[in-house]
């Protein structure tokens, strides 16, 4: 059995980000034969801009976050909920890993494996976020997963101070998250 590499990416920036947290959850509770990997990146990428967007004038950042994705076999995104959608940061990301301009590099997130996750301490969570990435992710014709939801309300009742998820409900669903992300992975080798 080979280990698959996926690309953790947390849409929050904050040092103390319950989603940055559900990301560290993921790689302690992983059902094996994943190697999670989080980006810390997120802070430094410019803001997009289409005349850089080429490969001989990309932010070296830029490039080299588009080099791990393509080399992932999978993301897992953990996005907060920001103003009923995703954070500017995190779109900001993926519209530069979401284009090929000049016909010669491919398209990083086409036909990826993408499990989506998010926490937030709102009664609703993160579920308007996630809706607004599966519909950008539709344009990019990412392989998305539908099922289970880790839809994390009241995200503060789910951690402890540690930032280490707690609730058992909660890491099954994340288990199962990730369980979902494997068979899509498994089935898109085959």
């Amino acid at each position: 059995m080979s280990e698959y590499k996926i690309l953790a990416i947390s849409g929050s920036l904050r040092a103390s980000s319950h989603n940055t947290a559900l990301l560290r959850a993921a790689q302690k509770h992983q059902p094996g034969g994943l190697n999670i990997e989080i980006y810390e990146g997120l802070r430094e990428l410019p803001p997009y801009d289409q005349d850089l967007d080429n490969p001989q004038d990309r932010p070296a950042v830029v490039n080299e976050l588009r080099r791990l994705v393509a080399e992932a076999d999978g993301l897992l995104i953990a996005t907060p909920e920001f103003n009923y959608s995703i954070p500017g940061s995190l779109k900001n990301a993926i519209d530069w890993i979401s284009t090929d301009w000049t016909k010669t590099e491919g398209l990083p997130l086409l036909r990826k494996p993408i499990a989506i996750s998010g926490a937030a301490p709102t009664n609703f969570g993160s579920v308007r976020a996630q809706l607004a990435l599966r519909q950008v992710f539709v344009w990019t014709e990412s392989d998305v997963v539908v099922k289970p939801e880790v839809i994390m309300f009241r995200s503060y009742e789910r951690f402890d101070e540690a930032g280490n998820l707690t609730d058992e409900t909660s890491i099954e669903l994340l288990k199962g998250l990730l369980d979902a992300l494997k068979t899509k992975i498994d089935k898109s080798r085959a």
